[in-house]
């Protein structure tokens, strides 16, 4: 089973790619899947302006970002979205991210990461109402890292229970997806 976790910011100094590694490092020392991190600000999405509906694009997009990005997510089995909250909701880039593909989401489960100034609890909540458009199981197990708990001069500094955290969201995203596979 090979598994995706998506930082999903775009911004330039960005802290979402130090929770994304985070998450990768101890995702990485399991055995039961393969965890591939992915960095959304490597692909350039532009924004969904596209006629033809994603979902309906059978997987073949007009732009080039769109069609690598398409490419990059459609080989993973399930995900794990790491996100910050931005004015109490999930970042536009990475929404529009995931509107401008559509079967490669389809029936994948996928867990939640978020960070912000109150864990990003917002964000992972709209999430899991966004993804149901996706048919997608969601792990019940969430990470919430609040940024004044848990930056210290600017480095990210997870506390040690973390660990186990992480191994109890993954343990339920692949049992989702070895149901989802079955």
């Amino acid at each position: 089973m090979k598994i995706g976790i998506i930082s999903g910011s775009l911004r330039t100094s960005r802290a979402t790619s130090s929770v994304a590694a985070y998450v990768h490092r101890v995702a990485s020392a399991r055995s039961e899947a393969t965890y591939d991190l992915i960095e959304l600000a490597d692909f350039d999405v532009p924004l969904l302006t596209s006629p033809v509906h994603p979902m309906v694009a059978n997987k073949n997009y007009d732009d080039p970002n769109v069609q690598k990005w398409s490419d990059a997510i459609d080989g993973f089995d399930a995900f794990v979205f790491v996100t910050p909250e931005y004015n109490h909701g999930v970042p536009g880039g990475f929404k529009n991210a995931v509107d401008s593909l559509g079967v490669e989401w389809v029936g994948k489960p996928v867990a939640f990461v978020g960070h912000g100034s109150v864990g990003g609890v917002r964000a992972v909540e709209q999430w899991r109402q966004i993804v149901v458009n996706f048919s997608m199981p969601v792990a019940r197990a969430e990470l919430n890292f609040n940024m004044f708990n848990h930056w210290d001069d600017g480095t990210f500094t997870p506390a040690d229970r973390h660990d186990d955290e992480v191994g109890a969201m993954l343990d339920q995203l692949e049992g989702l997806t070895r149901k989802a596979q079955a």
